[in-house]
């Protein structure tokens, strides 16, 4: 009688750190997500006033890129503490450390105040931002995901992706309800408020995961004193074309999003003839359909396999893509919800199954780092230039075209990337819907 109880803890266990995982992601991506809205927005006039208007985007986009630079470096940090003392330790100080850059971004004099000082301030706490999100997401799928039950590994996995869209949205609706206030107000002070309130989610964060124990395949790895004393190490030697192929293949994961977010804001506010509370609301769409879209990817790829829903995935967004940038280009605010919408839904499919996609390729001893190194170095080399090398394009063009390109060859790369990395590893093992516990445990543990 007394095993009924035991068994459900572990399972109560999965399901609060699933929470956790979701709600902490959450806090650190609507932190990362109104940077970006913001410099699309604001920091040029705030931070870089004596450039044109073009330059002083650019020059903004580029402090958002530097969020990007910093996650590498945060990832090899956390990983390394994640696979040596534990991934809860290291989400709890991955979360103060967000949360405090945010905040005290929300409080930064402008350059009319202390002159050049404030954007080198603003470039200091954006890469405190970036060091501390590149052990985020590693230490939030894991978290997840090794406290899942065997054959719900990708799904619990995608869990964590869920607090990416979950925190675009409050961005987007933050800045949107502060639209409608003047310009005057909103450059003053206005566009304070969501960095400041970020205060606020982290205390709601820390409460949430100091709950947490930590997982049963970590506990294991030190129980068996099998812990890598260089896990960074460990990982590019034993499995260098994996992280190659891993880094490809989440490219057009990440940067869809800020082509549709951060890029096509800059874009329809100055180019084209959109209001900014209209776009903010369409930004605030696009998370709402990857909030919808992200958990049935993971449903079907649990189903299906990840590698057949993958190549769907991609396969769907190559042509969808293009439809949006050119329904985003007639001006016509219905047409460009329809475009953006249709575009978010297989990148938000193709996104909830990359966390399982990299668990799967790397042993627990060096999962965290393997797995954080790999999507962080993504994001700081393919994945944040993006914004910055779009409006490039668009500047030198005149025409969206380049663009359109760019954003296609970034998914060809992630699709070869994707079948390479998923035939080297295994994926073809969660290729059928009656998978086996040794196939996706690879995502906690399986060697």
């Amino acid at each position: 009688m007394s095993t009924a109880p035991q068994q459900r803890a572990p399972e109560r266990m999965a399901r609060r750190a699933g929470i956790a995982s979701l709600i902490g992601t959450t806090i650190e991506w609507y932190d990362f997500y109104i940077y970006g809205t913001a410099a699309a927005l604001v920091f040029s006039k705030l931070f870089f006033p004596n450039l044109s208007n073009a330059l002083g985007i650019v020059a903004a986009f580029a402090t958002f890129w530097v969020g990007f630079l910093a996650r590498p470096l945060g990832a090899v940090f956390f990983g390394h503490l994640g696979d040596r003392a534990g991934r809860k330790i290291a989400l709890v100080v991955t979360l103060v450390l967000t949360g405090g850059a945010t905040t005290l971004i929300g409080a930064l004099p402008t350059a009319e105040a202390i002159g050049a000082l404030a954007p080198i301030l603003l470039i200091v706490l954006r890469m405190i931002q970036g060091f501390a999100l590149g052990g985020e997401w590693g230490g939030a799928v894991l978290i997840a995901a090794e406290h899942a039950p065997a054959q719900k590994k990708v799904l619990y996995a995608s869990i964590a992706q869920v607090g990416a869209p979950i925190g675009l949205c409050l961005a987007m609706a933050s800045f949107f309800l502060l639209s409608f206030m003047s310009d005057a107000n909103f450059l003053a002070w206005g566009w304070r408020l969501p960095f400041l309130a970020s205060g606020v989610l982290l205390v709601v964060g820390l409460v949430i995961r100091l709950r947490l124990e930590e997982t049963p395949e970590m506990k294991n790895v030190v129980q068996n004193r099998a812990t890598s004393r260089l896990p960074l190490k460990e990982v590019l030697t034993t499995s260098p074309m994996v992280v190659i192929l891993a880094i490809g293949a989440c490219t057009i994961g990440g940067s869809s999003m800020y082509f549709k977010t951060t890029f096509a804001l800059s874009w329809a506010t100055t180019s084209l003839d959109y209001s900014r509370s209209t776009f903010l609301a369409l930004g605030a769409l696009v998370a709402a359909v990857s909030i919808v879209a992200m958990p049935y990817g993971a449903v079907l790829a649990t189903k299906f396999g990840i590698k057949r829903i993958a190549v769907c995935a991609l396969a769907s967004e190559a042509v969808l893509l293009p439809v949006m940038f050119a329904l985003i280009n007639t001006e016509s605010t219905a047409l460009a919800a329809i475009g953006l919408a249709l575009a978010t839904i297989p990148n938000s499919m193709y996104y909830a199954v990359i966390a399982g996609m990299l668990a799967n390729a790397f042993p627990a001893r060096v999962r965290y780092t393997g797995i954080s190194v790999s999507y962080q170095l993504c994001g700081a080399v393919l994945v944040g230039t993006t914004p910055m090398v779009a409006q490039y394009f668009l500047d030198v063009s005149g025409s969206i075209i380049p663009v359109v390109v760019f954003a296609l060859a970034q998914l060809l790369l992630s699709l070869v990337c994707a079948i390479a990395l998923l035939r080297r590893t295994g994926g073809h093992q969660t290729d059928s819907a009656t998978t086996d516990t040794d196939s996706v445990a690879m995502a906690t543990g399986g060697q």
